[in-house]
Formats: C-alpha cells, structure tokens, sequence
C-alpha cells in the first residue's frame, strides 16, 4: 500500500531558485541535444538515462533531506510518474499489437476520412498509440505518390491536434487527470474548438493533396481510385485497449461503489494497465511484432526522461504555486499562447503540468478564502479553479496539445513518425525547413485564430 499521498506537501516553505536549475537543464538537453553534431548527439544517446535519473535524485535527495513533509512529496510525484507511464507505456505495447496492412492508394477524398478517423481514434489510444499503429498504413495508402506534406499533416492531426479531447489522448492532459480534472470534462469544454481546428486543418491539406493528385497522369488517377484491400491483425488486442480505458476509471467505479477507500494506494488501475501490457506481448504472434518492427526503444527514452522530468519539476511547480500571481497572467489568450509556445519547443507534458499550477495559483489569489478551506487536497483545489477559471484549464490544454506540433520536439510521436518515414525512403524536411515550410505559414495562422476566437 502507498502511505497516504495527499495529507501534507511542502506548501509555505520557500523554494530556493537554484533548486530550479535541474529542470531547467533537463528541458534544455532535451530541446538540444537531438540537434547536435554526431559525436556530441551519440554522447546524449549514450548517457541521457543516467543525465535524467541523476537530475531527478539530485532534487529529490534535496527534498528527502532539507524540506519539511519533502519525501512526501517526492513519494507523492513517484507515484504520478508511475500512473503516467503506466498508461502511456500500456497503450504503447498494445498498439504494437495490432498491424492494419494495406493494398491500393487513396484520393484526396479518402486520405481525409483516413485522417479525420485517425483523429477521433488517438482520444482513445492516445496519440502515440495511434501515431504508432497508422503511420505505416497511411504510407502504404499513398505509395505512389508519397510526398513528405503527407507525414508533415499526419503529425499535425493525428500525433498532436487529434488527441486533445480526454486525458487518455495525449500525455499532457493525464496529467491533469491525475490532478482531478474529470475524465469527461474537456470533451464538453472544447468540442467546438477542436472540430474547428482539425477541419481548418484537414481542408488545406484536401487543397494540397488534391492540387498534387491532379498533376498526375489521368489513367493513374483512375487506377488510384479503384478500392482499396485492408488487412487487419491482431485485432484481438481491442479487448486489452478497453482494458486498459477500464484501468483508468477502475479507481473512481471501486470508490464510488464503496468497495475500497482509496483504490490509488493499492494502484489497482495501474494492476490492470500492466496486465493488458503483458497479456498483449505474450499473445501477440511475433510476426505482427516484425511487421510493425516494434521494439521497445521510444518507450524506454520516454521512460527515463520522464522520470527525470517529474522529478526536477518539483521545484517548479512549487515556484508557480507560491508566486503565480505576480506574473501577471489572467487572461485565457496569455495561456494559450505562453503555453503553445513553449511546449513548441519543450515538451508539452511538464509545460502543461507548470501552468496548470499557475492558473491554480491565479484562482486561489482571486478567491483566497475558497482555496485556503480545501488546504493541501490536491483534488478539490482543482475542483475549484474549475469552478472559478475553467477558462484557464482549457487554455492550458488546447495551447499545450495543439502546439506540439509546431516543432520535432514539440511532441513524443513527431519524431518517431519522422524516423519511420526516413526509413522508408521519405525525404523529411529539416528541423528547420518543417517550422518555416509548415509549421509557421499552415498550422500557426489555424492556432491563432482559433485562440482568439474561442479564448
């Protein structure tokens, strides 16, 4: 059993700025080090698990030692890392699983559908889940004329944009959940916006794929509209998806059925995330595994960086609990936007995890009294910045999800689908060459305008 996680933090206890260092130079290596020269990158590549993990003792080591109620807080954040890495891990090794085979191409028309299903899908396993299991048939799909805009708007929508509606869709927003933001909550809050957005989205790239259709030969346009074979293995591995969904709720069905107390002690949800994990790998035929060329490299990098990240940002957070209001940040639009650009650049995980704390600490200086009553329980602080300055908890989510896709970086998937592309021939852009060819004149303008208009 977990000791109680929730009954004291350091809250009241000043925060060196130093101890804010670490992850800031965790983020930093990050952002960084992919684009390094070779010898300096293989160094990164080597040694980044031990960079993290010793970053994230270093600051818990502090806590243990010199804060009050600091192991705590440290059992505290281990205890989110494992929930976090849980899901995203389980989703990952399921969606290995499962290989969609296609024989045929696809028109403009039909790439859109493809897109738009994809989009709804990465609610439901995630957008790495999903990222993971379509690339490879939307390539196939789209062979012949294979052009990288293809791989460029697939990371728009469906490793980023498409997963912005539940906590299970993108990493960011399990965060929130973990924090007592409801399951269903976004769905009702920005439903608009981001139906919005991806078809703002999907009609450009229907303009752009379409434009490229039409310059190819007549009779091979025929034949690419002839219909499509799908293949489809491993579809057993359905049932362990909704088994894993089901690990999500588990803890709030046992409590409210008033069968256990305080199910996330006993990480009963997280029992049954793995278990879908393990079941899935065991079952599935090493084939489908070979197919998918699945391996467990990506998970493993997010693994250890984000048991560094959950450590070094402590600190942080604590910082923008104690000292948010002076920011100066109280409008929804200064979120979106703050938040967008740094997790362009950063990862959105931790980017979203700092500003919530600080659209908490805006609520708590607007209604002191109301914040001051619930103390130190986590849960209700929220249930209250709902209450108050929902607004602000749907800046932080739409500016945190819709802007990983502005950069490689900006988002786990983006570069996993930038590699399987290159592996299969595809001439990705640049770093650079993505932001000043895609990202700054197609996605920016759609996530400008659609923070002023609905922030």
């Amino acid at each position: 059993m977990i000791v109680e996680l929730f009954a004291s933090s350091t809250a009241g206890v000043e925060i060196p700025l130093w101890l804010i260092a670490p992850f800031a130079l965790l983020l930093l290596l990050i952002a960084v080090m992919p684009l390094t020269p070779h010898g300096i990158k293989a160094f990164w590549e080597k040694y980044y698990p031990v960079i993290s993990i010793g970053l994230g003792l270093l600051v818990a080591a502090y806590y243990v030692a010199f804060m009050p109620n600091g192991g705590t807080s440290v059992v505290h954040t281990a205890h989110e890392y494992f929930s976090f890495i849980c899901l995203i891990g389980s989703l990952f090794v399921v969606a290995g699983g499962i290989h969609i085979n296609v024989n045929g191409e696809s028109s403009p028309f039909e790439n859109v559908i493809f897109l738009a299903f994809a989009a709804l899908l990465s609610n439901f396993i995630g957008t790495t889940g999903a990222s993971m299991v379509l690339i490879r048939p939307w390539m196939r799909m789209n062979h012949r004329r294979l052009n990288p805009y293809h791989i460029v708007f697939f990371i728009f929508i469906v490793s980023n944009v498409g997963g912005a509606l539940t906590p299970i869709g993108d990493p960011p927003l399990f965060l929130g959940f973990l924090r007592g933001v409801p399951f269903f909550w976004l769905v009702g809050q920005v439903v608009v916006e981001w139906l919005c957005t991806l078809g703002l989205l999907m009609l450009v790239f229907y303009i752009v794929d379409r434009r490229y259709f039409k310059k190819i030969p007549a009779e091979m346009q025929a034949e690419l509209k002839q219909r499509d074979e799908w293949r489809f293995s491993g579809m057993f591995n359905v049932a362990f998806l909704l088994m894993i969904i089901s690990g999500v709720f588990l803890p709030t069905w046992l409590r409210n059925l008033g069968i256990m107390e305080n199910p996330e002690n006993y990480l009963v949800g997280e029992i049954v995330m793995i278990a879908a994990a393990v079941l899935s790998y065991v079952i599935t035929p090493k084939k489908i595994h070979a197919e998918n060329v699945f391996n467990f490299g990506p998970i493993k990098e997010v693994g250890f960086l984000f048991a560094g990240i959950f450590m070094t940002m402590m600190p942080a957070l604590m910082y923008l609990s104690q000292h948010g209001e002076s920011f100066g940040f109280v409008h929804a639009w200064q979120y979106y936007f703050t938040t967008g650009g740094l997790s362009s650049v950063l990862d959105n995980a931790p980017t979203y995890a700092s500003f919530f704390e600080l659209a908490k600490a805006s609520a708590a200086a607007a209604e002191p009294a109301a914040f001051a009553a619930v103390g130190d329980n986590v849960k209700a602080a929220t249930h209250l910045l709902l209450e108050h300055k929902p607004h602000l908890v749907i800046a932080v989510s739409l500016g945190s999800v819709f802007f990983g896709a502005m950069t490689y970086i900006g988002n786990g998937p983006n570069f996993m689908v930038k590699s399987i592309a290159e592996s299969s021939g595809v001439k990705m852009p640049t770093f650079f060459g993505y932001i000043l060819k895609y990202s700054l004149p197609i996605l920016l303008p759609i996530l400008i305008l659609g923070g002023f208009v609905f922030l």
